[in-house]
């Protein structure tokens, strides 16, 4: 199995207990007869915790579910992207089934963070976006979605309503999960790109410097 904070393969390990209720013990709660299963990574020494329901028999009626850490499809970020950063995209992930506003919101706090960090500092985000766009430093396809990320957060971050039947518009999960994406692009072309590029250079750069040229310019 793969640790679900890390990602590294590891092999399962599990240690299992019954849950209990004061003054019964081992007792049904609900339909079921609960237990935990639980192991620590040993790569990165986190708690892995998973529930599953059994009949009186012990027989499994409710498939394990994994309940820390929060389970999310999506792969971790990038190890070149900044902890902060990474760990707002990690939450906006994890609660994506839970909540597509307070995903949304945390997308666009992430966002806003990406653009600090490249040189857009500006006190409110959308002409953060702005500067960013006129730099033409993104390729168009990420560009072109850019926006969104602010826009979808700020149906998160203030209410708003339709104007023809004065309902709140909710955020959407497929709108949240279009946020990650985006970041998952700008974490590419910031971070990712720029250090595979890095190492390429040093190590031409080491090759140069062995038969005694010059280093690249």
């Amino acid at each position: 199995m793969k640790c679900p904070h890390c990602a590294v393969e590891v092999h399962e390990s599990f240690a299992e207990g019954p849950i209990t209720t004061p003054g019964k013990g081992v007792a049904p709660i609900g339909r079921f007869f609960w237990h935990t299963q639980s192991m620590e990574c040993p790569a990165c020494n986190q708690a892995i915790i998973y529930l599953r329901g059994t009949d009186k028999n012990g027989y499994t009626e409710h498939a394990p579910r994994l309940v820390f850490p929060k389970a999310t499809p999506r792969q971790a970020a990038s190890p070149e992207v900044p902890s902060s950063i990474a760990q707002d995209y990690h939450e906006a992930c994890a609660v994506l089934v839970d909540s597509a506003k307070a995903s949304a919101a945390l997308s666009r706090r992430c966002l806003q963070s990406i653009l600090r960090e490249n040189g857009f500092a500006h006190k409110d985000l959308a002409p953060a976006i702005q500067a960013l766009l006129e730099s033409k430093q993104l390729p168009l396809a990420i560009a072109d979605n850019v926006d969104a990320i602010r826009n979808i957060g700020n149906f998160a971050a203030h209410p708003m309503k339709d104007t023809n039947t004065g309902e709140i518009l909710p955020v959407e999960p497929q709108e949240a999960e279009w946020n990650l994406d985006v970041l998952e692009e700008l974490f590419d072309f910031f971070y990712v790109q720029p250090e595979k590029a890095r190492q390429k250079r040093a190590a031409l750069n080491e090759k140069l410097q062995a038969a005694g040229k010059p280093p690249m310019k």
